[in-house]
């Protein structure tokens, strides 16, 4: 019984594939003509072009079962393409995003400016006859690749060739790079012109930096990490242009071991090329050691430079760390006398103003960690986070429910509280700030002149930041449930709207950090009138003496109300009780 299903599927498979062998109508009327050898055109330069096209060799093909319209999209009208130009087959209504690499490389980029024999798709993997990259008669195969681009590239793959990368394409080792490894495989890259921080970080350090590797093929494993931490490595990473980088000692396509004469590192050939950035450099110069690693111990020059840098890295933690206990123990005093002041009176932040000010700091600390460590996760802020990229998006839209909540609490409060809403009064903008801003530069610039500004309950200062954290939610708020819904989002508008609001976003969020840092910062901890710290953040209360030399103005409404309400109790203490003269 399974034999006999076997047997019959087999036979309908063999159908199918009899019948896929057969060209459609249209297809059909495409051969007519285009299956006839002879066929071809003259072009521009009046060479002789082939315009035949081999059935079975198509169908053979990793496109086998695409009609001609579908690839030649311009003659889907059914004109015969001898009544106007036809363009050429277009690969991007499929292959959208490797069109897009295609367009920025260096082959695009030629093409666009009219090079017309600059690479095209079919030029790399064919035309009618293209297989998918894991066939080995595939022309961009791994096996095939050098010989696809020596058509164009024919110098720089014999230099290839001859390296100790070429060689192990050769024998067959899969981990040794091929062109398109260092190139790139769509967006192909002119990597004479890069910056030197890109070739030792972007290009090189994917193989030798990777220990599997090295240990593997018997490579010393600290070359990406000596060049880094040599001057070449960190002026590239300083964005210098100048910089050697590994190709600039090592070449880039015939890269061979120092071991070998030919080699642009072997030790007869260090003078010249360490000569071509350094003139005049000698025998001595060339001596040392490039990759320096100070952990090696083989001479007596080596063993000196460890002891001197252990010698230095010892005296940097016991100086700094001295310095760091010293200035801590200090700072941690004067901030609890200043706490402990018996004339710290005034409040300044309730209970409730504490919570909502101790919650805003907190979810926005870990939005401004996590944000960040999203956008760049290679920084030291992702190292904080960690490497799982779903905790930093989950834990950044915890972070942003709670600041949206907290925004929420915040509304009711200045709506249906009476301190809210003597709160948004008292921080409501003034004519009088803008004076206040323009004394106080007076005042700082010239100060046995102008006098210094008289602030109310709130001066310009804390109404600017507490505005700028309303305007900030709201736009984050806004931008940032934007982006979490994005595909919802570009259902009822177009796609441009996500990205101004990831740019806004970012942007914004930039902008917010920064401003907390030089200005809200300042005021709390590094203002003279304050330092080490205001402490009212914990529990609500400042100096009366400081608070008066702040708030003046504030200090005489509290004295003139409380002058009027004892006024007020004198006059009923003295007034005769009624039906009395």
């Amino acid at each position: 019984m399974k034999t006999g299903m076997i047997r019959i599927l087999l036979a309908f498979g063999l159908c199918l594939g009899l019948s896929a062998q057969e060209p459609s109508p249209e297809d059909a009327t495409c051969l007519g003509c285009h299956g006839e050898r002879s066929m071809s055109k003259t072009d521009g330069k009046g060479r002789e072009v082939s315009l035949f096209v081999d059935w079975k060799v198509y169908q053979n093909s990793i496109h086998a079962g695409n009609g001609c319209i579908s690839c030649h999209a311009d003659l889907a009208s059914g004109d015969h393409p001898g009544e106007k130009p036809v363009q050429p087959a277009s690969c991007s209504a499929c292959h959208e995003e490797a069109q897009g690499s295609y367009d920025r490389s260096v082959h695009g980029r030629l093409r666009k400016a009219g090079k017309t024999e600059a690479a095209s798709c079919g030029a790399c993997h064919g035309t009618h006859d293209i297989q998918p990259r894991s066939d080995p008669s595939s022309p961009v195969s791994r096996a095939n690749q050098t010989a696809t681009c020596a058509k164009c590239h024919g110098d720089i793959v014999k230099e290839y060739e001859e390296s100790s990368h070429g060689q192990a394409v050769a024998r067959g080792v899969r981990e040794a790079p091929s062109c398109i490894d260092c190139h790139n495989e769509h967006q192909i890259e002119d990597l004479r012109g890069a910056s030197p921080r890109k070739i030792s970080e972007q290009v090189c350090s994917h193989c030798h930096g990777s220990s599997r590797l090295n240990s593997k093929f018997g490579l010393p494993d600290n070359r990406v990490s000596t060049f880094q931490e040599s001057y070449h490595g960190l002026a590239a990473r300083l964005g210098s242009t100048e910089a050697a980088n590994c190709a600039s000692c090592h070449g880039y396509h015939r890269i061979l071991p120092s071991t070998d004469p030919r080699s642009l590192v072997h030790p007869a050939n260090l003078v010249q090329t360490c000569g071509k950035c350094h003139p005049g450099a000698g025998e001595r110069f060339v001596a040392g050691k490039i990759h320096l690693d100070p952990s090696d111990q083989n001479t007596t020059g080596e063993r000196i430079n460890r002891w001197t840098r252990l010698s230095y890295l010892s005296l940097i933690y016991l100086v700094i760390g001295g310095m760091v206990v010293h200035n801590l123990i200090g700072w941690w005093r004067k901030a609890q006398k200043a706490r402990l002041d018996p004339d710290r009176t005034v409040v300044r932040m309730n209970l409730l103003a504490r919570i909502q000010h101790a919650t805003l700091a907190l979810s926005f600390i870990w939005l401004v960690i996590s944000g960040f460590a999203l956008v760049w996760p290679d920084s030291w802020l992702g190292w904080m986070v960690g490497n799982n990229e779903a905790f930093r998006r989950i834990s950044h839209r915890i972070a942003a429910v709670t600041m949206m909540a907290l925004g929420l609490a915040h509304v009711v409060f200045v709506a249906f509280t009476k301190d809210g809403r003597r709160f948004v009064k008292d921080m409501w903008p003034e004519r009088k700030d803008l004076y206040d801003v323009l004394r106080y530069f007076g005042h700082m610039l010239r100060p046995g002149t102008v006098p210094a500004p008289r602030f109310k309950r709130f001066g310009y200062a804390e109404k600017a930041e507490y505005w700028a954290v309303v305007w900030g939610t709201l736009v984050m708020g806004a931008t940032g449930m934007m982006l979490w819904a994005k595909v919802w989002i570009t259902q009822w508008l177009p796609r441009w709207w996500v990205d101004i609001a990831t740019t806004i976003h970012l942007y914004e969020a930039i902008l917010a950090t920064l401003a907390i840092i030089i200005w809200h910062f300042y005021f709390v901890i590094f203002d003279p009138d304050v330092y080490p710290i205001n402490w009212a953040w914990l529990d609500g209360r400042m100096n009366r003496d400081h608070y008066a030399h702040e708030h003046p103005l504030d200090i005489q409404e509290d004295e003139a109300d409380s002058e009027e309400a004892e006024s007020a109790d004198t006059e009923e203490e003295t007034e005769p009780p009624a039906g009395k003269s």
